[in-house]
């Protein structure tokens, strides 16, 4: 069984706007509807769980209706960290999940997420026990001189950096482990720690996986603008 923990458990401070980014209506559709319809039409997705602000599960409910995501299955409080929100969601699949299960974790505010790209992050995961979806870097990447903020002469070679986002993958055995693991030992879990991160520093050698620049993160009003961009634009048929 595969199963999507889509996170909206954020209050969106930096978009400045009334209402949590992931419920901003854009072309009057809310920005995670897109994100869940994505995961909805994946032939691999079995299920769905959402992890949403205490308050909004009536609403995220009614627009599942609305959208016709029936495999919504779950929906979970949010916690007061990322970090927590997901430990929230992996937690309540304890009872469902089997330890092979395949769990991906993916921000309910990036709402064009790739349907290949979704799929190589399930196939790497089944292969590995976990998938990263990753990117490389195309600008040169200098490290700031600690004596003066304004100078630098230091670089780091930019084949040797990836760029990871979600969705990320992991069987739900290692997930719940090291979940436990991390909030004994108060590790990877502070900050703007995430699942690859605290996997990482739990010693856990992470598997790339195919990425798409058109994965973008709404984070601010100019995120939002290049979203409404992208859903209007046509890939013309010369292109490969």
């Amino acid at each position: 069984m595969n199963i999507a923990i889509i996170i909206a458990a954020g209050r969106g401070s930096r978009m400045g706007q009334d209402i949590p980014k992931q419920f901003i209506n854009v072309y009057d559709k809310p920005v995670l509807m897109y994100t869940l319809e994505g995961f909805q039409k994946n032939p691999q997705i079995d299920a769905i769980e959402v992890v949403c602000l205490e308050g909004w599960h009536d609403v995220v409910q009614a627009y599942a209706r609305q959208y016709n995501i029936d495999k919504l299955k779950w929906i979970v409080n949010g916690g007061e960290t990322g970090q927590e929100s997901i430990r929230n969601g992996v937690y309540n699949l304890a009872d469902v999940c089997s330890d092979d299960d395949i769990i991906v974790i993916h921000d309910g505010i990036r709402p064009l997420v790739d349907e290949s790209v979704l799929t190589d992050v399930i196939r790497t995961a089944k292969e590995f026990g976990n998938g990263v979806t990753s990117m490389p870097y195309n600008e040169q990447i200098f490290v700031v001189n600690e004596e003066d903020e304004t100078t630098t002469n230091r670089y780091i070679p930019r084949e040797t950096l990836r760029r990871v986002a979600t969705p990320q993958a992991y069987t739900f055995g290692l997930l719940n482990e090291k979940y436990h693991e991390a909030y004994e030992k108060e590790i990877g879990i502070y900050g703007s720690a995430y699942t690859n991160t605290m996997m990482v520093e739990l010693g856990v050698t992470l598997h790339f996986s195919a990425g798409s620049d058109k994965n973008i993160k709404l984070t601010t009003k100019d995120d939002l603008e290049m979203f409404k961009s992208y859903l209007k634009t046509e890939k013309d048929d010369w292109l490969k």
